[in-house]
């Protein structure tokens, strides 16, 4: 018995990642497989779309598709740069702009 839910547990952990993968192959992604793909809830995705804050398309006015590239794009808008990188440009800045 034990062995069984072994293997179940194997079966659904492979066909999870089969999903995955068969996900980051698409261009076009419909309303439920973006929310996968964001790991987002759906209520918080039809915000972002009805607020017009993430592209999207409604070809006729009722479902709703995403493509993939654009919310790659979308999800690494306002980067933060990490402390060193903030150090680097200004050590920079600084020699740059010595007063003579």
């Amino acid at each position: 018995m034990e062995q069984e839910n072994l293997i179940l547990d194997k079966l659904t952990e492979i066909s999870n990642k089969l999903s995955e993968q068969n996900l980051l192959q698409k261009t076009v992604l419909n309303f439920n497989e973006a929310c996968i793909y964001l790991d987002v809830s759906p209520s918080h995705l039809y915000k972002l779309t009805s607020t017009k804050h993430i592209p999207h398309f409604c070809p006729q006015g009722k479902k709703l598709y995403f493509r993939r590239e654009e919310l790659d794009t979308w999800l690494q808008r306002n980067r933060q740069s990490a402390a060193d990188e903030i150090d680097q440009l200004a050590t920079d800045y600084v020699i740059r702009n010595k007063r003579k």
